[in-house]
């Protein structure tokens, strides 16, 4: 009787989840514009992909944008959750705080940057140059492009990584924290020793999906940069978007979402291991 209340879920999952990942998969082996009947082509769209130069430059972007991702949110958002361990009052304003950055739209918070801070003539670095500092746009070089809409997200995204570590920390047994600061352990020992093993679930859950996310990534990107200039800022899930519905290649489209679900399910396969081996152990 109980399992009836499972239904309107699972029947929600199989329409909105299951149906359009199969169908994802079977037109990665059809060549469709999305009006025209498709055309069984085999791995012919994967076979493009290999010799596509663009492809490949947002598959290295999307490396780099995953290692940048997994750096410097999680080591700043360990060491602002730690602190605010420390802090007897306040402990919640601080999470406010750190959260505002992550309601705010992702398009507001890219408007914003682009006019008020990156923008050669209204914004900050206009007025560092008026100043004599020479400061570039780094939206505008094709060396920059992409560090310069990472640096946007990661201030969206920091603030929830120490939030969520804060929260596992305060599981930490406090006998474990008391007992290090009556042994004189210094701030970073503690962390070292006690904070950091007593929430390493949580640091893996979050890096697992840091890995998925960043190969999600897309509205920053195309908001700010739409891929440009001249590429350098691409990534696989605007590459994707501009051959769907830019170029109506939507079997080409297809075939780059399954390599950017692969990565996901590859990053998902090694998370249930550790955390089938720690079970066993």
């Amino acid at each position: 009787m109980y399992r009836l209340f499972l239904l309107p879920t699972m029947i929600i999952n199989v329409a909105v989840i299951f149906i359009p990942a199969i169908l994802t998969i079977v037109l990665a082996f059809y060549r469709w514009d999305g009006i025209s009947e498709p055309t069984f082509i085999g791995l012919g769209n994967f076979e493009r992909l290999w010799d596509d130069r663009i492809f490949w430059k947002a598959l290295k972007n999307n490396i780099i944008w995953t290692a940048l991702f997994l750096t410097f949110p999680i080591i700043v958002g360990l060491i602002a959750a730690s602190l605010m361990l420390t802090v007897r009052r306040g402990s919640t304003l601080f999470q406010v705080i750190y959260l505002i950055p992550l309601i705010i739209s992702a398009v507001i918070t890219a408007r914003v940057w682009q006019g008020m801070i990156y923008n050669p003539q209204s914004g900050i670095v206009g007025l560092l140059n008026r100043f004599g500092i020479e400061v570039y746009d780094p939206l505008s070089r094709t060396a920059t492009a992409l560090y310069g809409v990472a640096v946007v997200d990661l201030w969206h995204w920091w603030g929830f990584m120490a939030v969520i570590f804060f929260a596992a920390l305060r599981q930490v047994p406090q006998e474990q924290i008391e007992s290090a600061r009556i042994e004189g352990a210094t701030f970073f020992q503690m962390m070292r020793w006690v904070l950091i093993p007593g929430i390493m679930p949580t640091i893996r859950l979050m890096m697992v999906m840091t890995i998925i996310w960043s190969f999600l990534v897309f509205d920053f990107v195309y908001v700010m940069t739409q891929g440009g200039p001249a590429s350098s800022s691409e990534v696989l899930s605007t590459l994707a978007y501009r051959q769907a519905f830019y170029e109506l290649k939507v079997g080409s489209a297809a075939a780059i979402a399954l390599v950017i679900s692969a990565f996901g399910l590859v990053a998902t396969f090694f998370y249930l291991r550790l955390q089938r081996k720690e079970g066993e152990e």
